[in-house]
Formats: C-alpha cells, sequence, structure tokens
C-alpha cells in the first residue's frame, strides 16, 4: 500500500514543531508496512488534491496565516470538494481558522477565508494560554494538549471536543475544534498526535482501512508515547488517573 502525505505550508506553518505530526504519522504506517511519500507544498505550488490520501496544516504567525490563505484561497473550490469527498484533513492551531466563513482582523478588517464551515473567527487583544484535557466524540480515552492562542471561534456546530479542563473556542467555551466527516481541526498542539498515542492510532487505523478495511494490523510500537501520556495525566490531571484505571477513561 502507497500513502501520500501533503504537508501544506511546512515553511510557514510550523510555529510549535507541529511537522512532529507527520513525523508521527510516517513513522506508524511505515511500521505496519505501508510506503509513505511525504508532498511538501507551499506558496507558488500548484497542489492537487487528488494525489493526497492525507493533508496536514500546522500554526504559524498571524501574518504566514494570511499568507497561506491567500494561496489557499486559489484552491477554495479543490479543497471543498476533498472534504466533502472524505479526504483526510488534520490541522492544528491556527490553521484551523483558514477552514471558516472569514477571520475578523484586531483592526475589525474582515478577512474572507475558504468557509468549509460556517463558523467565524476574531483575532482578539488577549491570548488563551492554557494545557487542555478534552474528550472526543470519537474514541474513549481523554486527549492533551497545548493552547496558545489570541483568536475566538464562534458559530461552530461542528465541535470536535467537549473540553474537560482548559479553555474552548473562547473563554468559558466547553467545547473544542472541529470534526466533520475525516476533517480534524483544532487549535490543540503539541504536537497532538505524539503527545495522544491512541489518537495516532485511531488516525492510522482510519486511514489505512479507508484504502484496505481488511487490512492486517501489526502491532503498534507506542511504548514511550503512552509513558509520556501516562505521566502527563499522573502529575497534571490526578483525579483522571483513577477513572483510566478503571477502565471508564
Amino acid at each position: 500500500m502507497n500513502i501520500t502525505i501533503a504537508h501544506f505550508y511546512y515553511d510557514l506553518l510550523n510555529l510549535y514543531g507541529e511537522s512532529g505530526n507527520v513525523k508521527a504519522l510516517q513513522y506508524q504506517l511505515e511500521n505496519q508496512g505501508i510506503r509513505v511519500k511525504i508532498q511538501f507544498v507551499t506558496i507558488g505550488d500548484t497542489p492537487d488534491f487528488s494525489k493526497y490520501d492525507f493533508i496536514y496544516m500546522g500554526a504559524g504567525t498571524e501574518a504566514n496565516q494570511k499568507l497561506a490563505l491567500k494561496h489557499l484561497m486559489k484552491y477554495k473550490d479543490e479543497v471543498k470538494n476533498a472534504i466533502h469527498q472524505g479526504k483526510f484533513f488534520l490541522v492544528t492551531g491556527n490553521s484551523l481558522e483558514l477552514f471558516g466563513k472569514c477571520i475578523i482582523n484586531k483592526n475589525e478588517k474582515k478577512v474572507r477565508a475558504l468557509h468549509v464551515f460556517d463558523f467565524y473567527t476574531k483575532e482578539e487583544n488577549f491570548r488563551m494560554v492554557d494545557e487542555a484535557l478534552v474528550k472526543s466524540k470519537f474514541m474513549k480515552p481523554y486527549l492533551i494538549g497545548f493552547q496558545n492562542q489570541s483568536s475566538v471561534i464562534k458559530g461552530n456546530d461542528n465541535f470536535m471536543f467537549e473540553v474537560i479542563k482548559g479553555i474552548g473556542s473562547f473563554p468559558n467555551s466547553k467545547i473544542e475544534g472541529v470534526q466533520s466527516n475525516n476533517f480534524y481541526g483544532t487549535y490543540l498542539i503539541g504536537p497532538i498526535l505524539v503527545r495522544n498515542p491512541e489518537f495516532l492510532k485511531y488516525m492510522v487505523k482510519k486511514l489505512v482501512t479507508s484504502k484496505n478495511e481488511n487490512f492486517k494490523f501489526q502491532r503498534f510500537n507506542l511504548t514511550l508515547e503512552n509513558k509520556a501520556y501516562q505521566e502527563f495525566m499522573k502529575n497534571y490531571y490526578k483525579e483522571y488517573v483513577s477513572i483510566q484505571k478503571s477502565g471508564q477513561l
């Protein structure tokens, strides 16, 4: 089996080392005997979404985010079609904002976005920084991540996470992220696939079985990642460790 991962704006949207998500995904796929090709896409390139199995975008500065958006808007219809057809997307940090209706900047200027989803983003003068513990709609274990955002998302009906601890899409919000079909978007950085081995395993299995539902998986090598996850939960979310041990997590 061959899988092509497109890393969009690897040079512009990698503010927090988010390329680690791509490396983690590649490593686990290759451990399953799958041949992986990484296609690097940035401004000036002409993307061909029909050739990609998985599209990733990470976090960047506000200036770099707008550069990426300007380029991606040229392929607005192709992006929408890819998402509606079930192409896999993982977007983290403020790259998520590109997929809403618009971004309202600090000068109250409205910047048109891809409008794949009906939410909009408002850039604020405050910053929301916190560790986060969230529960997803699609898997049992809690997910962890780090939030460092100066924008809020409003009007989101396709939220991905229920916030257990931390900050949601806006102050006092209990929802975070966007999930629809095979599109997964979140402000959580970390990188999220490295910090959440069960989410990484989930992504690998979903992606592979979308191409071959009878694929025979080998044992996943996630010992180090699981240990780091367990240690973080023990140190920061002690009250949830007992839930986890009881089998409810």
